[in-house]
């Protein structure tokens, strides 16, 4: 029997304007405790409401970190415990040349190789000297790079928690 990282997510706004504002919080709740996201809907708009789209919808509740790599990043928002895709909205454009680096406790959209393939699925920067290579270079297949959209502004013991969590190939 193969012993599973479930971290169970649960994505909820923390102000009633938050849709509206540039700044908006999000909380993230996990089995190990509480993250909490600012998010930056100035330099990543659309990226942000999509972000947003899926916490309104309850799309996050009862998803799982599933791929955790140390001191690179820990991404979730797509597989439930099972390993079981949810339903996707349509793919959001490309925003990882609005600025905003890949930095320790950043949070950046997941996606294919295809620059702008971005759906659900999101990671947490954990690397402590830099993730430079994800960041935006050119308007090329290589250069686009991953859209930053905010950062975690409490938590961060909690993210490394996750990131520690003894994983395998399937759980």
């Amino acid at each position: 029997m193969f012993k599973k990282l479930i971290i169970s997510l649960s994505l909820l706004t923390l102000s009633i304007g938050a849709f509206a504002s540039d700044t908006p919080l999000v909380l993230m709740s996990t089995t190990l405790g509480d993250i909490e996201i600012e998010l930056n809907n100035k330099k990543a708009p659309k990226t942000v409401a999509n972000f947003l789209q899926y916490v309104k919808s309850d799309h996050y509740n009862g998803t799982i970190f599933h791929r955790v790599i140390k001191d690179f990043m820990i991404q979730g928002g797509g597989f439930n415990k099972d390993l079981q895709r949810g339903e996707t909205k349509a793919a959001v454009q490309n925003e990882a040349d609005n600025g905003l680096k890949n930095d320790l406790g950043t949070i950046a959209m997941a996606r294919t190789n295809a620059p702008h393939s971005a759906t659900d699925q999101f990671f947490i920067n954990t690397n402590k000297k830099n993730n430079n290579f994800l960041n935006h270079t050119s308007k090329s297949s290589r250069g686009w790079g991953y859209a930053v959209f905010g950062k975690v502004t409490k938590g961060m013991d909690i993210v490394a928690k996750i990131e520690d969590v003894k994983t395998g190939a399937r759980g």
